[in-house]
């Protein structure tokens, strides 16, 4: 740990107390404190909300740019929650949060648990993804797939709070680790959506345009025979049931098929599907089309 006390982190080390403590206050504290937070955010980071509303477009062609707009400031408030939602799930007391989950689809989950097979969690990058970890965690062994952080801080820390109290983690380019937990009978959560330009990288439609997607889903699938079941986790603080609730799916039937190409449409079309039902909960400020041009302009230039 001594290395982290460099004065290159010690804004890093606020941060993060911040979030600790935070995560010691009661929940709808925490849920206004983010709200107002992500409006901060909103207005703070241009390039970013020119990227989110520019995936916006591309997603709801249908919708005015007013609506496109009131989206955007809604989406930032619900990524402001997240970051609290993460420390909730990281640092906060179990009896606390244990209230607040809920679980739509548990049969799908004992359905699958039953065929006594490998199971993939088809998951996407909603702003409360770090909760279903917790969620999940309290049901089955799980193993979780993370995309290491560019700070090695923040990645030491988000590694040892996931580890503590999901289960296992695993980094996103280890599939050999992945296959072969998924052999002893732990379930792998994945989730597949962001930019991949990997050697192996396909493009497939995402939201009408062409993406480079990772297909490693139904690679990972047909080598360790596993279950794919989409899940997804969402935020309300509406009663009578406030808090977070993990969908669960029912499990992919005929999959991994005969082409990988379809099989990777097919999850695209399943996490657009997750997003229409809660569009301002997904991560619109990633750059999905990064290095992807329409009519030959670069999608976010």
């Amino acid at each position: 740990m001594t290395q982290y006390l460099h004065p290159k982190y010690w804004l890093s080390w606020i941060g993060i107390g911040f979030l600790w403590l935070s995560s010691q206050l009661p929940w709808r504290w925490q849920m206004r404190v983010g709200g107002s937070i992500g409006s901060l955010l909103h207005a703070l980071l241009v390039k970013r909300r020119k990227v989110c509303l520019t995936n916006l477009r591309i997603a709801f062609p249908e919708k005015s740019e007013s609506e496109h707009e009131s989206l955007c400031k809604a989406h930032f408030v619900s990524l402001g929650k997240g970051l609290f939602d993460a420390s909730f799930s990281w640092w906060g007391r179990s009896e606390a949060l244990r209230p607040l989950s809920h679980i739509e689809g548990l049969e799908n989950l004992e359905n699958a648990l039953s065929k006594n097979r490998p199971i993939i969690f088809l998951s996407s990058h909603f702003t409360s993804l770090e909760v279903s970890g917790s969620i999940i965690a309290d049901r089955l062994d799980s193993c979780f797939v993370f995309r290491p952080h560019q700070n090695a801080l923040l990645n030491h820390i988000s590694i040892k709070r996931r580890e503590a109290r999901f289960g296992r983690t695993i980094a996103k380019d280890s599939i050999k680790d992945m296959i072969r937990v998924l052999k002893q009978g732990i379930a792998v959560w994945y989730a597949p959506d962001q930019n991949f330009r990997g050697k192996n990288h396909i493009m497939t439609p995402f939201f009408g345009v062409d993406a480079p997607t990772n297909p490693a889903t139904p690679r990972l699938a047909k080598l360790s025979n596993a279950l794919v079941i989409p899940i997804f986790c969402t935020r309300s603080e509406a009663d009578p049931r406030p808090g977070y609730t993990l969908h669960i799916m029912q499990a992919l039937e005929n999959f991994p098929g005969d082409d990988i190409n379809d099989d990777t449409i097919r999850t695209n079309k399943i996490v657009e599907q997750q997003i229409l039902a809660y569009p301002d909960q997904y991560l619109w400020t990633h750059k999905r089309y990064k290095g992807c041009k329409i009519d030959g302009v670069d999608i976010y230039q």
